[in-house]
């Protein structure tokens, strides 16, 4: 095992997509950020995170939270406040 140092961050994000990432943490029995940093080492390395088995679990999960958000409305969110301006 490689040892590291962990920051604290508080980063925002899109609330269905975080009830996903939760409940999907927990159905893995990872943390919020374990998942997440693995997520994003396999990002970096343009390797899929998930087996077939995650991605229906992920499926699932989204139906329930009402996450229709795809990876193509990824740089076009926008606050749901900024509508009034």
């Amino acid at each position: 095992m490689k040892e590291i140092t962990r920051t604290q961050t508080g980063v925002r994000l899109e609330s269905r997509l975080l009830k996903v990432l939760k409940a999907l943490a927990t159905e893995l029995d990872l943390s919020l950020g374990d998942l997440l940093e693995g997520i994003v080492l396999h990002a970096f390395e343009g390797k899929a995170p998930f087996s077939a088995a995650t991605l229906k679990k992920i499926r699932a999960l989204k139906a329930v939270y009402g996450l229709e958000l795809t990876a193509r409305d990824s740089h076009e969110l926008r606050e749901a406040h900024e509508h009034a301006r």
